[in-house]
C-alpha cells in the first residue's frame, strides 16, 4: 500500500476499530449491563461517536480536559475516573455548572469531606464515586475497610453518593482464559459486596461500575453490576494479544516509518520512529513474546518475524536483523515504508496529534484529531 504520508504517521484501520467496537458492545448487551466506554485511548470525538452510536451511555475520561473537550462536542454524561484532589474542583465546578452531568471519584475520607465542602460552598450538589480496591493493583478502598462506610458519611450536603467503581488492572499481567474469567469474578464480586455494605449501612448506591478490556471480554456474568468500562479494545494492542483477548489482526492500530538508513555488519534498518513516535512502554517485556518497542510489519500490515525492533532513540528506530544474511539496503532501501505495530494503543496514540484513518471501503485516508495533556 503506498500512502505518501510524512512519516512517522499514526494510522487507524477503522474496520478494524468497528469490529472491535461491535464486539465490545455486543458482548455487554449479551451481559445485560450498560456500557461507558473508557475514551482516554483514542482522545477523539469521532471514535466516541461510533461508541455512542453503538449503544454506549455515557463515557470515562481520564482527565478534566477530555471531559471539556468531549462535553463541548455535545457528550454531557461523564464519569471522570481518577481520584479527584482539590486543585481540580473548580474545574470540575465550571462543567457542572455548564450544564454536564459529571461524575467524580474518591477514596479517602479527607477529600470526601473537601468535595461536600466545595459542594455547599457553591451550591451545588456533586455526584460521586467511591472507588473499590479489588485486586490491589492500584488505589481504591477494600471492601471491607471500615473506611469505606467513613468515605459515605462523609458525602453529604454539597455531594452525594451515586455508586462504587472499581478497574481490574492486574488483568493486564494474566494470559489464560481461566485466569482472566477468574479476575473478571473478583472484580465484580469485590466491587458488589462493597456495594451491599453501603447498602446495609443505609447508604444508596446505585451505580456499581467495573471494568478493564481484559475482564470485560473475559466475565462470565456480571450480576450486581450497573455498568462495565473499557478503553484499549477499541484499538488493541500488543499487550492485549499477549493476554490473549484479541489476535495481532485485530489490532486497528499501527505507526508508518520510513527507512533512513543501514548498519549493514551490524544487520541493521534505521527508520524515523523511534521512542518519540512508539513511546517507551515495553509492556510486552513481561509477557511471553517481546516484541520490544513494536512488531515490526511491511507497508501493508504483515509481520515480518526477522526484524526485531529492541533499540531506539528519541526520534531513531534501530531494527535488527534475526534471520539469514541478506542484502538489507536492497531489500529495504533508503525511502521504502514499514509499519509498527504498538505495544500499548493509549501511549503511542498520546504521541500524535491525529490519526491517518485507513478507509473501510477503500480510498485516501482520512485525518482525525486527536488531543493530549491536562
Amino acid at each position: 500500500m503506498e500512502l505518501n504520508l510524512e512519516t512517522p504517521a499514526l494510522l487507524l484501520d477503522e474496520a478494524r476499530m468497528q469490529h472491535n467496537m461491535a464486539r465490545m458492545q455486543e458482548r455487554m448487551n449479551v451481559l445485560g449491563v450498560a456500557f461507558r466506554p473508557h475514551v482516554k485511548t483514542s482522545k477523539c470525538l469521532e471514535v466516541a461517536r461510533r461508541q455512542l452510536a453503538l449503544g454506549a451511555r455515557g463515557i470515562t475520561v481520564s482527565t478534566l480536559k477530555e471531559a471539556e473537550q468531549f462535553f463541548a462536542a455535545g457528550v454531557d454524561d461523564i464519569l471522570y475516573a481518577v481520584a479527584i484532589v482539590p486543585n481540580k474542583l473548580d474545574h470540575a465546578l465550571r462543567l457542572v455548572r455548564a450544564g454536564l452531568r459529571l461524575t467524580m471519584l474518591v477514596e479517602s475520607s479527607a477529600m470526601a469531606a473537601e468535595v461536600a465542602r466545595h459542594g455547599r460552598e457553591h451550591g451545588v450538589c456533586y455526584d460521586v464515586l467511591i472507588e473499590v480496591d479489588t485486586d490491589g493493583h492500584r488505589s481504591g478502598i477494600a471492601p471491607a475497610d471500615p473506611l469505606l462506610l467513613d468515605v459515605a458519611a462523609a458525602l453529604t450536603g454539597g455531594a452525594r453518593l451515586k455508586g462504587v467503581m472499581t478497574h481490574a488492572g492486574s488483568s493486564y499481567d494474566l494470559h489464560t482464559p481461566e485466569a482472566l474469567a477468574a479476575m473478571a469474578e473478583q472484580e465484580r464480586s469485590r466491587c458488589v459486596d462493597a456495594a451491599e455494605r453501603l447498602r446495609a449501612a443505609g447508604h444508596a448506591c446505585e451505580v456499581v461500575s467495573v471494568g478493564s478490556t481484559p475482564t470485560a471480554l473475559s466475565a462470565r456474568h456480571l450480576d450486581g453490576v450497573t455498568e462495565v468500562r473499557a478503553g484499549v479494545y477499541v484499538f488493541f494492542d500488543l499487550v492485549m494479544a499477549g493476554v490473549g483477548v484479541c489476535e495481532t489482526g485485530d489490532i486497528a492500530l499501527s505507526v508508518l516509518c520510513t527507512v533512513i538508513g543501514h548498519r549493514p555488519l551490524d544487520g541493521w534498518i534505521i527508520t524515523d520512529a523511534g521512542w518519540m513516535a512508539m513511546s517507551r512502554d515495553r509492556g510486552t517485556q513481561k509477557q511471553v513474546r517481546d516484541y520490544g518497542y513494536g512488531m515490526v510489519c511491511d507497508a501493508d500490515g504483515n509481520a515480518i518475524a526477522e526484524l526485531a525492533f529492541n533499540q531506539a532513540n528519541q526520534e531513531h528506530g534501530v531494527l535488527q536483523w534475526t534471520g539469514d544474511i541478506v542484502d538489507l539496503a536492497a531489500r529495504y532501501p533508503v525511502g521504502s515504508s514499514l509499519r509498527i505495530v504498538p505495544n500499548h494503543a493509549c501511549a503511542t496514540g498520546a504521541q500524535h496529534p491525529f490519526y491517518y484513518v485507513l478507509p473501510q471501503e477503500g480510498g485516501v485516508p482520512r485525518k482525525w484529531e486527536r488531543f493530549s495533556g491536562w
